[in-house]
């Protein structure tokens, strides 16, 4: 497992229960996660002190935030040199996956040892988090999601951290692709972080299972004759590391490598969050 490091505010506390608390820059929230199934939550969340918030699920589905203290609309952690907006939404998201530190620090080593310009693809790309560390270390990005709100997210995030190069596409992923096929434009690095499901903008449909391969194959015509990488991150349960890197080794070749990523934890665990697969050139 691949453990991420580099926060300067931001910690996992304590897991268990199905819960995890972790304090973001001074605000300790609760939230559910289905890799924490054993058991000592309760009693640990007796040490805690002042909980500012815990995601609740509903018996219906869904679920809201329970606040034990005023929180602010949104908030900042860092990573490194660089800040992040946090900002408690549904679903139990924050905006921010902590676990994918690994992934921004080697994507800002191989940009950076490349010696060259190499222009990135992010798509799926959520609150800009991977675009932004990309654009810091000197990259050229297109960032395409699918929801407005998370690109104007994203936006803030560049601007927060003096960002003005990074270029904002709301777009269905797929069709984005298609259209850049047409048009002949190539990209040296491919991130993708897709949903195990999710809607494009005019309704199109994408379920994981029955989508990825097809659409890391379209991925591959616009690949650069002199690629650096492909990254593929899931959280789709069932979707193992080993499965990610099949899929890069049947269209890119040999020598892919997937690992699930984590975080260390306050108690001493370290916490599964993911599986992630490089095809590095």
């Amino acid at each position: 497992m691949k453990v991420a490091s580099g926060w300067k505010d931001f910690e996992v506390l304590c897991t268990g229960d199905g819960k995890k608390a972790e304090n973001w820059n001074g605000y300790v929230l609760i939230r559910p996660d289905p890799q924490a199934i054993w058991g000592g939550f309760e009693q640990k969340r007796k040490s805690l002190k002042c909980v500012a918030a815990e995601y609740k699920r509903s018996s219906t589905g869904g679920g809201e935030w329970v606040e034990n203290k005023k929180l602010p609309s949104q908030w900042t952690c860092q990573w490194k040199d660089l800040k992040f907006i946090v900002k408690p939404m549904g679903f139990k998201h924050t905006g921010i996956f902590p676990e994918q530190a690994v992934n921004w620090e080697k994507m800002q080593k191989l940009i950076q040892s490349s010696g060259r310009e190499i222009k990135v693809l992010n798509l799926f790309a959520y609150t800009g988090c991977a675009s932004v560390a990309c654009a810091l270390a000197g990259a050229s990005v297109t960032h395409v999601d699918a929801a407005k709100g998370m690109v104007e997210r994203a936006k803030e995030n560049a601007k927060l951290n003096n960002i003005s190069s990074i270029r904002f596409i709301v777009d269905d992923c797929e069709k984005f692709v298609e259209r850049e096929i047409r048009r002949g434009n190539s990209y040296d690095a491919i991130i993708m972080d897709p949903p195990s499901y999710g809607r494009g903008p005019n309704g199109e449909m994408w379920k994981i299972e029955e989508k990825l391969f097809d659409f890391v194959c379209l991925c591959k015509k616009v690949l650069s004759e002199k690629p650096l990488f492909v990254l593929i991150n899931s959280y789709t349960t069932g979707l193992q590391a080993g499965v990610i890197k099949n899929i890069l080794e049947l269209v890119f070749g040999k020598d892919a490598q997937a690992d699930e990523i984590g975080l260390q934890t306050k108690e001493g665990l370290v916490l599964p969050c993911g599986n992630s697969g490089w095809k590095i050139w």
